[in-house]
């Protein structure tokens, strides 16, 4: 039916209302052009916070970028009579254009360029709802083609008093759309935050549970082990095999998946190459480990390695090298030790557009080891956090697929 969503809470039916963006806004702040230079004054070290496009991101203020303070006497003659408070919401209006966020307390900001405020009609809209439909993507699509400009997309208040929306007459309804896009929000900051923190703490364990600067012991390591660790060369460690070219059989279907270069993830992953062959002189096996030999741009890839999860499902092509452990060393200590030394990597990469690293640099880097027990408990150790990561990004993405089909389905 006209005017009503596909999704929608119980006991809410009647049909929702198209109406005039700037017909909900009682007024909004717009300091288009103001600089503390045309007041007179200049920014200080401290104070009040200056809140401009580069602040304000999809939904949440960045309070590390583009940073500038207003002391009280540039806060006074800014902002007297058109203050923001809590919840207000703000829109940048280009550079970028359609970015959403509401003010976050009431301790008081300088409204600076390109980003607008605005104060609603409370018995028609409420603010929460109003940060929600903007950042549709109906409304969204709607406000893109209102826009002006070339790669930088603009708008102005005479292109906002071209929209329309539609809305709940029900400010009750709208509170629960709002409060559950809240919560889901915070949901996905969530997973995002602790995915970020296992990050910093296994960038941070990298660093400590392996010997650094000619050191023979970890600075961090597992109750009872105590004996030095011992200096091998990668390539006595593990069998090295490099890969076959199979650019004349590769199709987008097949039984044999291709790991090339776009296999390999930055964090160690395999990712599916979507390439696959249907014959195979040799299949690769079950924690094998396929390393990057060849990276563009900054080398940021070269030497990194990715696991084998199953038998006889992947075949190696050209560009990647196969890393075979052999015995009396556990290939999940081997796979974090390589992904930690990827500075060593880089600096034997060879070229100019296109950056190589040889059989011999491979084989050739040396591997700090302990004994198999503690290669074991160490290698056991980083596999968990990888798979915390995993978990909580994965969680992350759901809730933001979730997110977007949400905002197409709940809303006219």
């Amino acid at each position: 039916m006209a005017n009503k969503p596909k999704i929608r809470f119980k006991g809410f039916d009647d049909a929702w209302e198209q109406r005039k963006l700037l017909s909900c806004i009682q007024s909004i702040t717009d300091f288009r052009g103001r600089t503390p230079k045309k007041l007179g004054m200049d920014w200080s070290e401290s104070g009040y916070l200056a809140l401009s496009a580069l602040n304000v991101k999809d939904g949440y203020i960045d309070f590390s970028q583009d940073v500038h303070y207003g002391n009280q006497e540039l806060y006074d003659k800014w902002m007297s009579g058109k203050e923001l408070h809590r919840g207000q919401v703000l829109f940048t209006t280009e550079a970028p254009m359609g970015n959403v966020a509401q003010v976050p307390d009431n301790k008081g900001y300088i409204l600076s360029q390109r980003t607008i405020a605005f104060d609603v009609e409370e018995k028609i809209l409420s603010e929460n709802f109003l940060a929600t439909l903007l950042r549709t993507p109906n409304v969204f699509n709607d406000l893109i083609a209102l826009s002006s400009g070339g790669t930088a997309k603009g708008v102005s208040q005479k292109s906002l008093s071209g929209l329309d929306v539609v809305i709940p007459k029900n400010i009750d309804e709208q509170n629960k759309l709002a409060d559950y896009f809240i919560n889901l929000d915070n949901l996905i900051t969530l997973h995002q935050r602790k995915c970020d923190q296992m990050k910093e703490l296994k960038k941070y364990m990298l660093t400590k549970m392996f010997p650094q600067n000619g050191a023979k012991v970890p600075e961090i390591r597992f109750d009872g082990f105590i004996d030095d660790w011992e200096q091998r060369k990668l390539g006595e460690v593990a069998e090295y095999r490099n890969g076959k070219g199979h650019e004349d059989k590769q199709s987008d279907y097949g039984k044999y998946e291709l790991v090339n270069l776009n296999s390999i993830s930055i964090d160690g992953g395999l990712k599916s190459s979507g390439r696959f062959v249907d014959e195979a002189q040799e299949t690769l096996l079950k924690d094998d480990l396929v390393m990057v030999l060849s990276d563009v741009g900054h080398g940021d890839l070269l030497g990194r390695v990715a696991l084998i999860p199953e038998n006889n499902r992947f075949v190696l092509n050209q560009r990647v090298a196969l890393l075979r452990v052999r015995d009396n060393t556990d290939v999940r200590f081997l796979f974090s030790i390589i992904n930690a030394n990827q500075q060593y990597f880089k600096r034997e990469g060879a070229g100019s557009s296109q950056l190589n690293i040889s059989r011999d640099s491979v084989e050739n880097f040396i591997v700090n080891s302990p004994t198999v027990d503690e290669q074991k408990k160490i290698g056991t150790y980083f596999t968990n956090l990888d798979h915390l990561i995993t978990l909580h990004q994965s969680k992350c993405e759901n809730l933001k697929n979730l997110k977007e089909y949400l905002l197409r389905n709940m809303f006219v």
